[in-house]
């Protein structure tokens, strides 16, 4: 009993890894695009910049940070001076010493920022607010992949498309000819028109050939962009048909122009910032002759601390002059962003006229297609009686073919113009 119980189990484990087996190697063989346009992404060079920005907004942080800690500065001098201070008096008998024309000094001085802790604040929103901007620009070099991996990929579904058209064409062809052997046999049509049927199929093979070495082109450059291989095996699928379309703009350069927008804004705290009194601690302590006791004039160690005020009044000349750079900065990104939003529009519009244009032309290349098989058909039973002949049964197959290598095109363009529009709107 335990023994039949342990076999169902080992045949129920065997099953189940067999199948799971099947379903990896199934999604294994098969990409969609919205995995091509992920792959695409992770794939290309430009995606390591991320890591960069990164690290270079790390260390223009600690940077700007150091802003908060003390100031220490160092300094020395050795002087001589045409004359000295002097007390003007004469006691007898008292010697008033007078100070040295060489006079020397070194001495340390940390200083501890008050109010420039505003400026550091406003460094580092700048330092956020540029690498925002970077970043953004890698995405909108990232977003452009879409539009390569759609001529690609829906390259690669026309061609696919293509070469099952031509298996249907070498069909036709094929059971022309069985049709075209009976009536051989009954003695109402030539050999010859067996020739020319089987002339026709080896077109069509070669057709298949060159189909078969343009998608090879396709799917090489594909595979590059992903970063993954893809063979005969590999099934594309084929997305789906949009049924609506939102004309509403989602493009990351929106981003990018908002993200630019907020560097104006903390370029004007900096300037607003720049132009205040500035106040901070100081402790300075030095040795020199004389120190701060002028009348000892032997080398003397000395200190002095207090609040320091320090007010570059400079900074108002420039200031209105820089603020109405600030605003032409921002009026020209405005304008960057208007042309950028009036030519994306005017690519939608075109790009929806494209897509009324092919749905009619497909509606349309459905009735030629059916038209068309009508004949063949007629002409197929006609064959075998000798009714018709076999470059009358090719002209008809042909125009048939035709019928349906136009449908597949204007099928697959159609298919790509609905995701350029989502690609070009964002969406």
């Amino acid at each position: 009993m335990i023994r039949i119980v342990f076999r169902r189990v080992l045949t129920i484990i065997g099953c189940w890894l067999i199948t799971n087996n099947y379903i990896y190697a199934q999604s294994s063989r098969s990409l969609n695009l919205d995995v091509c346009y992920r792959l695409a992404e992770n794939n290309y060079p430009l995606v390591k910049q991320y890591a960069l920005l990164e690290k270079t907004k790390e260390y223009s942080l600690t940077n700007a940070s150091k802003g908060y800690l003390p100031q220490i500065n160092v300094g020395g001098q050795a002087s001589y001076q045409s004359d000295v201070t002097q007390i003007p008096i004469s006691i007898p008998h008292i010697d008033i010493p007078s100070m040295n024309k060489d006079q020397y000094k070194l001495y340390g001085e940390v200083s501890q920022p008050l109010t420039d802790l505003f400026m550091v604040k406003h460094q580092k929103e700048l330092v956020y607010a540029n690498a925002a901007v970077e970043k953004q620009k890698v995405e909108v070099e990232l977003y452009k992949l879409k539009e390569r991996i759609n001529q690609f990929y829906f390259g690669i579904l026309l061609i696919d498309a293509q070469i099952a058209q031509a298996e249907v064409l070498k069909k036709d062809i094929r059971s022309g000819m069985n049709r075209n052997d009976v009536a051989i046999a009954n003695g109402i049509a030539l050999k010859s028109s067996s020739d020319v049927l089987g002339a026709e199929l080896l077109k069509a093979d070669q057709r298949t050939i060159e189909l078969k070495a343009t998608r090879k082109g396709y799917v090489d450059m594909l595979s590059l962009f992903i970063n993954r291989t893809i063979d005969e095996h590999t099934i594309l699928e084929k997305p789906f048909t949009a049924t609506s379309l939102m004309t509403e703009i989602n493009r990351p350069e929106l981003k990018l122009f908002e993200t630019q927008k907020k560097t104006f804004d903390v370029h004007n705290k900096l300037i607003d910032t720049k132009a205040l009194p500035h106040f901070s601690l100081f402790f300075q302590g030095g040795y020199g002759r004389p120190g701060l006791n002028m009348l000892n004039n032997n080398f003397d160690l000395y200190y002095i601390g207090g609040v320091r005020l320090t007010w570059n009044i400079a900074s108002f000349y420039t200031r209105k002059q820089e603020k109405q750079l600030l605003n032409l900065s921002q009026n020209a990104l405005q304008v960057q962003k208007e042309t950028f939003l009036f030519n994306t529009n005017l690519t939608l519009k075109q790009q929806d006229s494209e897509i009324a244009k092919l749905e009619e032309l497909i509606q349309t290349d459905r009735d030629i297609v059916q038209l068309r098989e009508n004949v063949k058909l007629s002409a197929q039973n006609q064959l075998a009686y000798g009714a018709t002949t076999t470059n009358d049964y090719l002209i008809y197959i042909n125009a048939e073919d035709q019928a349906k290598q136009n449908m597949i095109i204007h099928e697959i363009q159609l298919l790509m113009a609905q995701y350029s529009f989502k690609t070009t709107s964002g969406n």
